[in-house]
Protein backbone atom coordinates (compact mmCIF):
# COMPACT_ATOMS: atom_id res chain seq x y z
CA UNK A 1 0.00 0.00 0.00
CA UNK A 2 1.23 3.52 -0.68
CA UNK A 3 0.01 6.89 -0.15
CA UNK A 4 -1.86 9.51 -2.61
CA UNK A 5 -1.77 13.14 -2.19
CA UNK A 6 -4.49 14.85 -4.38
CA UNK A 7 -3.14 18.77 -5.31
CA UNK A 8 -5.66 21.17 -5.55
CA UNK A 9 -5.95 21.51 -9.50
CA UNK A 10 -6.16 24.71 -11.89
CA UNK A 11 -9.28 25.02 -12.63
CA UNK A 12 -8.33 27.34 -15.88
CA UNK A 13 -9.20 31.14 -16.10
CA UNK A 14 -5.97 32.44 -14.31
CA UNK A 15 -7.63 31.39 -10.86
CA UNK A 16 -4.45 31.08 -8.13
CA UNK A 17 -6.40 30.30 -5.20
CA UNK A 18 -9.38 28.87 -3.81
CA UNK A 19 -11.98 28.95 -0.77
CA UNK A 20 -12.47 25.80 0.38
CA UNK A 21 -16.40 25.15 1.14
CA UNK A 22 -17.15 21.70 1.52
CA UNK A 23 -15.91 18.15 2.52
CA UNK A 24 -17.55 15.31 1.39
CA UNK A 25 -15.87 12.76 2.60
CA UNK A 26 -13.96 12.35 6.00
CA UNK A 27 -10.92 10.88 7.51
CA UNK A 28 -11.37 6.69 7.21
CA UNK A 29 -13.94 7.13 4.18
CA UNK A 30 -13.16 4.97 1.36
CA UNK A 31 -12.88 7.07 -2.19
CA UNK A 32 -13.66 6.02 -5.38
CA UNK A 33 -11.96 7.35 -8.06
CA UNK A 34 -13.95 10.34 -9.89
CA UNK A 35 -15.97 10.54 -6.67
CA UNK A 36 -16.85 14.20 -5.71
CA UNK A 37 -14.32 14.86 -2.67
CA UNK A 38 -14.66 18.60 -1.93
CA UNK A 39 -15.91 21.68 -2.99
CA UNK A 40 -14.12 24.93 -3.32
CA UNK A 41 -15.22 28.28 -4.48
CA UNK A 42 -13.71 30.57 -6.93
CA UNK A 43 -14.44 34.88 -7.08
CA UNK A 44 -18.45 33.70 -8.34
CA UNK A 45 -18.45 30.01 -8.89
CA UNK A 46 -18.60 26.51 -6.82
CA UNK A 47 -16.60 24.04 -8.36
CA UNK A 48 -16.72 19.98 -7.19
CA UNK A 49 -13.15 18.51 -7.58
CA UNK A 50 -12.99 14.73 -8.02
CA UNK A 51 -10.79 12.04 -6.85
CA UNK A 52 -8.15 11.26 -10.04
CA UNK A 53 -7.53 7.73 -7.55
CA UNK A 54 -9.42 5.13 -5.39
CA UNK A 55 -8.30 4.77 -1.61
CA UNK A 56 -8.97 5.88 2.02
CA UNK A 57 -8.86 8.83 3.13
CA UNK A 58 -5.83 9.55 5.30
CA UNK A 59 -6.01 13.18 6.37
CA UNK A 60 -7.90 16.47 4.65
CA UNK A 61 -6.00 19.31 3.97
CA UNK A 62 -7.70 22.65 5.50
CA UNK A 63 -10.45 23.52 7.67
CA UNK A 64 -14.01 24.99 5.98
CA UNK A 65 -13.21 28.60 4.56
CA UNK A 66 -9.45 28.11 4.42
CA UNK A 67 -8.07 29.63 1.29
CA UNK A 68 -5.98 26.68 -0.72
CA UNK A 69 -3.42 27.93 -3.64
CA UNK A 70 -3.82 25.74 -6.68
CA UNK A 71 -1.54 23.32 -6.16
CA UNK A 72 -1.28 22.49 -2.91
CA UNK A 73 -1.87 19.35 -1.27
CA UNK A 74 -5.85 18.93 -0.80
CA UNK A 75 -6.31 15.33 0.51
CA UNK A 76 -3.77 12.51 1.44
CA UNK A 77 -5.36 8.61 0.72
CA UNK A 78 -3.98 5.46 0.98
CA UNK A 79 -4.03 3.59 -2.25
CA UNK A 80 -2.76 0.64 -3.88
CA UNK A 81 0.07 0.30 -5.52
CA UNK A 82 2.98 2.89 -4.44
CA UNK A 83 1.25 6.20 -4.91
CA UNK A 84 2.37 9.59 -5.86
CA UNK A 85 4.37 9.56 -2.38
CA UNK A 86 8.16 8.81 -1.87
CA UNK A 87 8.30 6.34 1.33
CA UNK A 88 10.23 8.29 3.81
CA UNK A 89 7.43 11.17 3.21
CA UNK A 90 4.90 8.31 3.98
CA UNK A 91 6.54 6.75 6.80
CA UNK A 92 7.33 10.30 8.60
CA UNK A 93 3.60 11.29 7.97
CA UNK A 94 2.34 8.53 9.32
CA UNK A 95 4.17 8.42 12.51
CA UNK A 96 3.16 11.99 12.93
CA UNK A 97 -0.60 10.71 12.73
CA UNK A 98 -0.26 7.56 15.16
CA UNK A 99 0.47 10.47 17.72
CA UNK A 100 -2.60 11.36 17.31
CA UNK A 101 -5.50 9.14 16.20
CA UNK A 102 -7.67 9.99 13.70
CA UNK A 103 -11.44 10.12 14.03
CA UNK A 104 -13.63 9.56 11.05
CA UNK A 105 -16.12 13.09 10.59
CA UNK A 106 -14.75 14.71 13.56
CA UNK A 107 -16.10 17.70 14.19
CA UNK A 108 -12.91 19.08 14.97
CA UNK A 109 -10.63 20.73 11.83
CA UNK A 110 -8.81 18.39 9.90
CA UNK A 111 -5.19 17.95 10.40
CA UNK A 112 -3.68 20.14 7.29
CA UNK A 113 -1.52 18.61 4.40
CA UNK A 114 1.94 19.16 3.68
CA UNK A 115 2.46 19.46 -0.16
CA UNK A 116 4.76 16.20 -1.13
CA UNK A 117 8.20 17.15 0.29
CA UNK A 118 10.73 15.12 2.11
CA UNK A 119 11.16 17.05 4.52
CA UNK A 120 7.86 18.10 6.76
CA UNK A 121 5.52 16.63 8.30
CA UNK A 122 1.72 17.27 8.50
CA UNK A 123 0.97 19.84 11.07
CA UNK A 124 -2.31 20.64 12.34
CA UNK A 125 -4.38 23.29 10.91
CA UNK A 126 -4.84 26.67 12.32
CA UNK A 127 -8.34 27.61 12.79
CA UNK A 128 -9.51 31.27 12.16
CA UNK A 129 -10.64 32.64 15.63
CA UNK A 130 -13.80 33.73 13.62
CA UNK A 131 -14.36 29.83 12.98
CA UNK A 132 -14.28 28.99 17.01
CA UNK A 133 -17.05 29.49 19.15
CA UNK A 134 -16.87 30.74 22.28
CA UNK A 135 -18.49 27.52 23.80
CA UNK A 136 -16.33 24.55 22.94
CA UNK A 137 -19.55 22.41 23.20
CA UNK A 138 -21.53 24.39 20.87
CA UNK A 139 -19.10 24.06 18.20
CA UNK A 140 -21.14 23.48 14.78
CA UNK A 141 -19.77 20.93 12.18
CA UNK A 142 -21.85 21.93 9.30
CA UNK A 143 -22.92 25.98 9.95
CA UNK A 144 -25.93 27.06 8.26
CA UNK A 145 -26.17 30.57 6.84
CA UNK A 146 -28.63 33.06 8.07
CA UNK A 147 -31.80 31.91 6.55
CA UNK A 148 -30.86 28.96 5.19
CA UNK A 149 -34.39 26.31 5.81
CA UNK A 150 -32.63 23.55 8.66
CA UNK A 151 -32.62 20.00 7.30
CA UNK A 152 -34.08 17.20 9.09
CA UNK A 153 -36.12 13.99 8.90
CA UNK A 154 -40.07 14.49 9.65
CA UNK A 155 -39.24 12.75 13.02
CA UNK A 156 -36.63 14.98 14.26
CA UNK A 157 -39.15 17.79 12.99
CA UNK A 158 -41.92 16.53 15.26
CA UNK A 159 -39.86 15.96 18.08
CA UNK A 160 -38.84 19.32 17.75
CA UNK A 161 -41.90 20.78 17.67
CA UNK A 162 -43.05 18.64 20.97
CA UNK A 163 -40.19 19.89 22.64
CA UNK A 164 -40.47 23.42 21.54
CA UNK A 165 -37.25 23.77 19.94
CA UNK A 166 -36.84 25.70 16.98
CA UNK A 167 -34.36 23.75 14.90
CA UNK A 168 -32.72 26.78 13.12
CA UNK A 169 -31.22 27.48 16.56
CA UNK A 170 -29.78 23.91 16.81
CA UNK A 171 -25.88 23.15 15.36
CA UNK A 172 -26.21 20.33 13.19
CA UNK A 173 -24.26 17.38 13.03
CA UNK A 174 -25.23 15.28 10.73
CA UNK A 175 -24.48 14.76 7.27
CA UNK A 176 -24.75 17.81 5.20
CA UNK A 177 -25.57 19.68 7.69
CA UNK A 178 -28.78 17.65 8.77
CA UNK A 179 -30.56 17.73 12.50
CA UNK A 180 -30.48 14.93 14.35
CA UNK A 181 -32.16 13.05 17.58
CA UNK A 182 -28.94 13.48 19.55
CA UNK A 183 -28.44 17.08 18.29
CA UNK A 184 -31.73 17.94 20.22
CA UNK A 185 -31.07 16.05 23.22
CA UNK A 186 -27.49 17.82 22.97
CA UNK A 187 -28.95 21.25 22.61
CA UNK A 188 -32.05 20.85 25.39
CA UNK A 189 -29.23 20.05 27.98
CA UNK A 190 -27.61 23.24 27.22
CA UNK A 191 -30.29 25.12 28.29
CA UNK A 192 -31.68 25.53 24.61
CA UNK A 193 -34.96 24.38 26.15
CA UNK A 194 -36.28 21.77 28.80
CA UNK A 195 -39.19 19.72 28.56
CA UNK A 196 -42.24 21.58 29.87
CA UNK A 197 -44.18 20.61 32.39
CA UNK A 198 -46.87 18.57 31.07
CA UNK A 199 -45.21 17.54 27.84
CA UNK A 200 -46.78 20.67 26.36
CA UNK A 201 -44.78 23.29 24.23
CA UNK A 202 -44.26 26.89 24.85
CA UNK A 203 -43.11 29.91 23.05
CA UNK A 204 -41.87 31.21 25.65
CA UNK A 205 -39.18 29.28 27.03
CA UNK A 206 -35.66 30.84 27.98
CA UNK A 207 -32.93 30.44 25.60
CA UNK A 208 -29.30 30.88 26.76
CA UNK A 209 -25.91 30.96 24.94
CA UNK A 210 -24.93 31.43 21.29
CA UNK A 211 -23.46 30.57 17.73
CA UNK A 212 -20.47 31.70 15.91
CA UNK A 213 -20.92 31.14 11.96
CA UNK A 214 -18.09 31.72 10.25
CA UNK A 215 -18.65 34.07 7.10
CA UNK A 216 -17.08 31.73 4.14
CA UNK A 217 -18.21 30.35 1.17
CA UNK A 218 -20.65 32.69 -1.45
CA UNK A 219 -21.68 34.13 1.98
CA UNK A 220 -18.09 35.64 2.36
CA UNK A 221 -17.98 36.58 -1.94
CA UNK A 222 -21.44 38.84 -0.98
CA UNK A 223 -20.04 40.43 1.68
CA UNK A 224 -16.69 41.51 -0.33
CA UNK A 225 -18.60 42.29 -3.11
CA UNK A 226 -21.38 44.52 -1.85
CA UNK A 227 -18.36 46.78 0.49
CA UNK A 228 -15.97 47.24 -2.97
CA UNK A 229 -18.93 48.37 -4.69
CA UNK A 230 -20.26 50.29 -1.59
CA UNK A 231 -16.76 51.84 -0.94
CA UNK A 232 -15.87 52.71 -5.10
CA UNK A 233 -18.98 53.65 -6.63
CA UNK A 234 -20.75 56.82 -5.60
CA UNK A 235 -24.68 56.20 -5.67
CA UNK A 236 -27.34 57.94 -6.96
CA UNK A 237 -30.81 56.07 -6.33
CA UNK A 238 -33.80 57.81 -8.68
CA UNK A 239 -37.71 56.18 -7.71
CA UNK A 240 -40.56 56.52 -9.92
CA UNK A 241 -43.85 55.06 -9.81
CA UNK A 242 -45.08 53.32 -12.78
CA UNK A 243 -48.44 52.16 -13.54
CA UNK A 244 -48.22 48.54 -14.83
CA UNK A 245 -52.11 47.79 -15.36
CA UNK A 246 -52.41 47.56 -18.90
CA UNK A 247 -49.07 45.38 -19.08
CA UNK A 248 -50.20 43.18 -16.26
CA UNK A 249 -53.75 43.24 -18.65
CA UNK A 250 -51.57 41.76 -21.77
CA UNK A 251 -49.54 39.32 -19.48
CA UNK A 252 -52.66 37.92 -18.60
CA UNK A 253 -54.12 37.87 -22.06
CA UNK A 254 -51.08 36.03 -23.46
CA UNK A 255 -50.59 33.49 -20.49
CA UNK A 256 -54.72 32.86 -20.84
CA UNK A 257 -53.47 32.01 -24.78
CA UNK A 258 -49.90 30.31 -24.74
CA UNK A 259 -49.60 29.67 -21.22
CA UNK A 260 -49.94 25.44 -21.93
CA UNK A 261 -47.64 26.02 -24.84
CA UNK A 262 -45.19 28.79 -24.68
CA UNK A 263 -45.05 29.13 -20.44
CA UNK A 264 -45.96 31.46 -18.31
CA UNK A 265 -44.94 34.66 -18.10
CA UNK A 266 -43.78 37.01 -14.91
CA UNK A 267 -43.31 40.68 -15.10
CA UNK A 268 -39.45 40.11 -15.33
CA UNK A 269 -39.52 39.42 -19.57
CA UNK A 270 -41.53 42.86 -20.01
CA UNK A 271 -39.61 44.87 -17.75
CA UNK A 272 -36.15 43.04 -19.49
CA UNK A 273 -37.58 43.91 -22.92
CA UNK A 274 -38.39 47.60 -21.70
CA UNK A 275 -34.62 47.87 -20.56
CA UNK A 276 -33.48 46.63 -23.86
CA UNK A 277 -35.36 49.09 -26.32
CA UNK A 278 -34.50 52.25 -23.65
CA UNK A 279 -31.45 51.01 -23.54
CA UNK A 280 -30.70 51.89 -27.18
CA UNK A 281 -31.40 55.86 -26.77
CA UNK A 282 -28.89 55.23 -23.15
CA UNK A 283 -26.07 53.35 -24.08
CA UNK A 284 -24.03 54.89 -21.53
CA UNK A 285 -26.39 52.86 -19.16
CA UNK A 286 -25.27 49.69 -20.44
CA UNK A 287 -21.81 50.23 -19.40
CA UNK A 288 -18.52 48.55 -16.46
CA UNK A 289 -16.47 51.27 -15.65
CA UNK A 290 -12.59 50.28 -14.89
CA UNK A 291 -12.16 52.97 -12.48
CA UNK A 292 -8.45 52.21 -12.12
CA UNK A 293 -7.43 52.64 -15.76
CA UNK A 294 -10.47 55.46 -16.10
CA UNK A 295 -12.03 53.52 -19.35
CA UNK A 296 -15.73 53.15 -19.64
CA UNK A 297 -16.82 49.88 -21.95
CA UNK A 298 -20.04 50.97 -22.99
CA UNK A 299 -21.70 47.35 -24.24
CA UNK A 300 -23.24 47.30 -28.26
CA UNK A 301 -25.17 43.52 -26.82
CA UNK A 302 -26.64 43.57 -23.54
CA UNK A 303 -25.61 41.00 -21.07
CA UNK A 304 -28.72 41.71 -18.23
CA UNK A 305 -27.85 40.54 -14.75
CA UNK A 306 -31.03 39.16 -12.96
CA UNK A 307 -30.42 38.99 -9.17
CA UNK A 308 -31.07 35.97 -7.50
CA UNK A 309 -31.56 34.69 -4.26
CA UNK A 310 -30.66 31.57 -2.92
CA UNK A 311 -30.09 29.06 0.11
CA UNK A 312 -26.36 30.39 0.16
CA UNK A 313 -27.22 33.76 -0.45
CA UNK A 314 -27.39 36.02 -3.80
CA UNK A 315 -26.12 35.63 -6.93
CA UNK A 316 -26.33 37.10 -10.33
CA UNK A 317 -26.12 34.84 -13.22
CA UNK A 318 -26.48 36.50 -16.57
CA UNK A 319 -28.91 36.37 -19.87
CA UNK A 320 -26.63 36.79 -22.37
CA UNK A 321 -27.91 39.35 -25.16
CA UNK A 322 -31.16 39.67 -23.94
CA UNK A 323 -31.77 42.21 -26.86
CA UNK A 324 -31.89 38.66 -29.38
CA UNK A 325 -34.57 37.55 -27.10
CA UNK A 326 -38.60 37.82 -27.71
CA UNK A 327 -40.21 37.27 -24.16
CA UNK A 328 -40.79 33.46 -24.00
CA UNK A 329 -37.15 33.13 -24.46
CA UNK A 330 -36.14 35.47 -21.90
CA UNK A 331 -38.74 33.83 -19.57
CA UNK A 332 -37.36 30.36 -20.37
CA UNK A 333 -33.51 31.94 -19.74
CA UNK A 334 -34.77 33.83 -16.51
CA UNK A 335 -35.56 30.49 -15.72
CA UNK A 336 -33.04 28.24 -16.73
CA UNK A 337 -30.42 30.24 -14.83
CA UNK A 338 -32.69 30.45 -11.55
CA UNK A 339 -32.59 26.84 -11.40
CA UNK A 340 -29.25 26.52 -12.03
CA UNK A 341 -27.73 28.62 -9.16
CA UNK A 342 -30.37 27.37 -6.95
CA UNK A 343 -29.38 23.59 -7.58
CA UNK A 344 -25.46 25.03 -7.21
CA UNK A 345 -24.70 24.10 -10.34
CA UNK A 346 -24.12 27.82 -12.69
CA UNK A 347 -21.22 28.13 -14.78
CA UNK A 348 -18.50 30.72 -14.14
CA UNK A 349 -19.27 32.12 -17.92
CA UNK A 350 -23.09 32.01 -16.47
CA UNK A 351 -22.15 34.38 -13.41
CA UNK A 352 -19.52 36.49 -15.27
CA UNK A 353 -19.67 39.58 -17.52
CA UNK A 354 -23.36 40.85 -16.73
CA UNK A 355 -23.70 44.98 -18.49
CA UNK A 356 -26.68 45.93 -16.28
CA UNK A 357 -28.61 44.23 -13.55
CA UNK A 358 -32.16 43.71 -12.48
CA UNK A 359 -33.00 43.28 -8.98
CA UNK A 360 -36.21 42.30 -7.56
CA UNK A 361 -37.98 41.27 -3.99
CA UNK A 362 -41.05 40.26 -5.62
CA UNK A 363 -44.31 40.69 -3.67
CA UNK A 364 -41.99 41.68 -0.80
CA UNK A 365 -40.15 44.55 -2.49
CA UNK A 366 -41.74 47.00 -0.13
CA UNK A 367 -42.28 50.60 -1.34
CA UNK A 368 -38.99 51.61 -2.09
CA UNK A 369 -35.48 50.16 -2.16
CA UNK A 370 -31.83 51.35 -2.82
CA UNK A 371 -30.09 49.01 -4.67
CA UNK A 372 -26.56 48.94 -4.38
CA UNK A 373 -24.77 48.80 -8.17
CA UNK A 374 -23.15 45.59 -9.17
CA UNK A 375 -19.35 46.34 -9.69
CA UNK A 376 -17.75 47.43 -12.38
CA UNK A 377 -21.44 48.41 -13.66
CA UNK A 378 -22.91 51.42 -13.55
CA UNK A 379 -26.52 51.24 -13.23
CA UNK A 380 -29.06 48.55 -11.39
CA UNK A 381 -33.14 48.59 -11.48
CA UNK A 382 -34.91 47.38 -8.89
CA UNK A 383 -38.29 46.00 -8.83
CA UNK A 384 -40.38 47.08 -5.69
CA UNK A 385 -43.90 45.45 -4.71
CA UNK A 386 -46.91 45.76 -7.14
CA UNK A 387 -50.15 46.99 -5.49
CA UNK A 388 -53.66 47.85 -6.35
CA UNK A 389 -54.71 51.06 -5.06
CA UNK A 390 -56.88 54.21 -6.21
CA UNK A 391 -55.81 56.64 -8.90
CA UNK A 392 -57.03 59.79 -10.58
CA UNK A 393 -57.61 59.64 -13.96
CA UNK A 394 -58.96 61.84 -16.15
CA UNK A 395 -60.78 63.38 -12.92
CA UNK A 396 -62.19 59.78 -11.85
CA UNK A 397 -60.79 57.55 -9.27
CA UNK A 398 -60.11 54.69 -10.81
CA UNK A 399 -58.65 51.04 -8.87
CA UNK A 400 -55.12 50.45 -10.92
CA UNK A 401 -51.82 48.41 -10.10
CA UNK A 402 -49.20 50.98 -9.37
CA UNK A 403 -45.49 49.75 -8.47
CA UNK A 404 -42.06 52.19 -8.24
CA UNK A 405 -39.09 50.73 -9.68
CA UNK A 406 -35.92 51.77 -7.53
CA UNK A 407 -32.52 52.47 -9.92
CA UNK A 408 -29.50 53.36 -8.52
CA UNK A 409 -26.45 54.66 -10.88
CA UNK A 410 -22.69 55.59 -10.45
CA UNK A 411 -23.00 59.16 -10.50
CA UNK A 412 -19.30 59.19 -12.09
CA UNK A 413 -20.27 57.84 -15.29
CA UNK A 414 -24.10 58.82 -15.47
CA UNK A 415 -25.64 62.31 -14.49
CA UNK A 416 -28.78 62.77 -12.51
CA UNK A 417 -30.94 64.25 -14.85
CA UNK A 418 -29.61 61.06 -17.37
CA UNK A 419 -30.40 58.59 -15.07
CA UNK A 420 -34.19 60.27 -14.87
CA UNK A 421 -34.56 60.10 -18.58
CA UNK A 422 -33.74 56.35 -18.56
CA UNK A 423 -35.96 55.54 -15.97
CA UNK A 424 -39.14 57.57 -17.75
CA UNK A 425 -38.21 55.78 -20.99
CA UNK A 426 -38.61 52.51 -19.34
CA UNK A 427 -41.85 54.33 -17.88
CA UNK A 428 -43.21 54.82 -20.63
CA UNK A 429 -42.65 51.31 -22.78
CA UNK A 430 -44.37 49.64 -19.61
CA UNK A 431 -47.65 51.80 -19.52
CA UNK A 432 -47.66 51.40 -23.11
CA UNK A 433 -46.97 48.05 -23.74
CA UNK A 434 -47.63 47.75 -27.34
CA UNK A 435 -44.36 50.31 -27.74
CA UNK A 436 -42.78 47.03 -26.99
CA UNK A 437 -43.47 44.91 -30.12
CA UNK A 438 -42.46 47.80 -32.20
CA UNK A 439 -39.37 48.03 -34.03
Amino acid sequence: MGQHVIKMPDIGEGIAEVELVGWKVGVGDAVAEDQIIAEVMTDKATVEIPSPVAGTVLALGGALGETLAVGSALIRLEVAGDGNVKPGEAASAGSAAAEKPAVARAPEPPPRLPDPKPEPAPVAAKVPEAAVPANPESRIPNPRFTGEAPLASPAVRRRAWDLGIELRFVPPTGPGGRVMHADLDAYAARGGRAQPAGGGSSGYARREGEEQIPVMGLRRRIAQKMQDSWRRIPHITYVEEIDVTEVEALRGKLNAKWGKTRGKLTFLPFLARAMVLALRDFPQMNARFDDEANIITRSHGVRLGIATQSDSGLSVPVVAHAESLDLWQTAAEIARLAGAVRAGKATREELSGSTITITSLGPIGGIMSTPIINHPEVAIVGVNRMIERPCIRNGLVEARKLMNLSSSFDHRVVDGMESAEFVQAIRALLENPALLFVE
